[in-house]
């Protein structure tokens, strides 16, 4: 008589049906304003912050826990802290991604010096692990406990000073007109409403990044292309995620959250179209955005290192 065997555990079908959960009742938690400890990023238990995918669901996971430290740890890191887990605390599951190389004849790793790259090939690789939050987790040092810091005040349709200098610098057109916030590739331009138009300022710079993330779409930037896009369709639905968690990390850097003006059942089923289809998709899409902000970052620091030249 067989055995049954235990099904092997998917981490791409676990985390993305909890996002599916999620998002199914009509909450976008990544959204809402947070710092733990004074961080707006998760931080490993060295405290280097995460990346990408990783850094998108421990931030999910910390704003609806409500925990207020930043650092998360898997369980031998809180052994070797002489730490323990409390009974009863469920794990998060994160995930790494590696390569190994094989050879035509199947050897791993190994080269005699000569490149025969058609004879080889690259096996990339998904791995997950678990972690806990500082907050699950007793005996650890105060250091993991960093005092909050105060929220900011920004003065309603004003410009946020460091979060209009960082746009400013980005070499990218941006045109302040009308009433709805959007970029035209043809003429390679981002088209925005005023700041005046919005109560919280933070808000403003939400929709900007997010319009920002489409325009390095282009070829001439990142060339990320998911295939003919119209309104409501796959392709539409895969940019939007991406301009989306680009929002979302840019927004860790500079002080405010992801915000699109229009937020309603549509955009939720972009979402949800796109997960229920494709179980990678959030990691895909993710790595997309984290190589979007870097780029934003990047062209930003540019710029502004060129107008300080100019001024000397």
């Amino acid at each position: 008589m067989a055995r049954s065997r235990t099904p092997k555990f998917d981490a791409s079908e676990v985390i993305t049906n909890e996002i599916i959960r999620i998002i199914e009742r009509g909450v976008l938690p990544w959204r809402k304003p947070w710092t733990a400890g004074g961080s707006s990023r998760p931080l490993r238990v060295g405290g280097e912050p995460y990346q990408g995918v990783n850094n998108f669901l421990l931030t999910m996971r910390t704003v609806m826990a409500g925990h207020s430290s930043p650092f998360w740890m898997t369980l031998p890191q809180a052994n070797a802290l002489d730490a323990k887990v409390r009974k009863g605390e469920k794990s998060s599951v994160v995930v790494y991604y590696g390569q190994s190389r094989k050879d035509a004849g199947g050897e791993d790793d190994r080269s005699d010096g000569d490149d025969r790259s058609e004879e080889a090939r690259i096996f990339r690789f998904q791995k997950s692990y678990r972690v806990f939050n500082a907050c699950q987790i007793d005996g650890l040092p105060d250091s993991f406990f960093p005092d909050p810091e105060p929220a900011p005040e920004h003065p309603p349709s004003e410009p946020i000073p460091h979060m209009q200098a960082f746009f400013d610098a980005i070499d990218i057109t941006t045109v302040f007109t009308g009433t709805e916030a959007y970029y035209l590739p043809p003429v390679d331009k981002v088209y925005m409403p005023s700041i005046t138009r919005f109560q919280d300022p933070r808000n403003f710079y939400g929709v900007w990044a997010h319009e920002l993330a489409h325009a390095t779409k282009a070829r001439h930037r990142l060339n990320r292309d998911f295939g003919f896009s119209k309104f409501g369709n796959t392709s539409y639905a895969r940019e939007e995620i991406v301009a989306e968690l680009t929002s979302v990390f840019l927004g860790q850097t500079l002080g405010f959250t992801a915000h699109t003006l229009e937020m309603n059942a549509a955009y939720l089923h972009n979402w949800l179209r796109v997960l229920r289809s494709d179980k990678g998709a959030i990691f895909k899409h993710a790595a997309d955005a984290q190589r979007a902000c870097d780029y934003l970052i990047a062209r930003s620091e540019a710029g502004r290192a060129g107008g300080r030249a100019k001024a000397a």
